[in-house]
């Protein structure tokens, strides 16, 4: 049995939505293992105070495999005295 988290994300970029989308899901796959799926919620522009575009924004909806801390392998038996020590 597996159990998944779901998070919202919000990227962002000068050239495109994708390319905010992109920028979101690389920076959650640096500290999110086991990345799922991702579904775009929203895409909206940021615009300066004179009404220029400054930035594609995407917020994404993602889902990666939960793991506490007692299920990480060096944490397993913990509870009972029987952890491995962290390298």
């Amino acid at each position: 049995m597996s159990v998944y988290r779901v998070t919202e994300i919000i990227g962002t970029s000068r050239t495109s939505w994708e390319d905010a989308a992109k920028e979101a899901l690389a920076a959650a796959a640096g500290s999110l293992r086991d990345l799922r799926v991702a579904e775009v919620l929203q895409q909206d522009i940021a615009l300066s105070p004179d009404g220029q575009l400054e930035a594609y924004r995407t917020k994404l909806r993602v889902s990666f495999k939960y793991e506490s801390d007692m299920m990480r392998p060096e944490r397993v038996g913990a509870e009972f005295g029987y952890a491995q020590p962290s390298a």
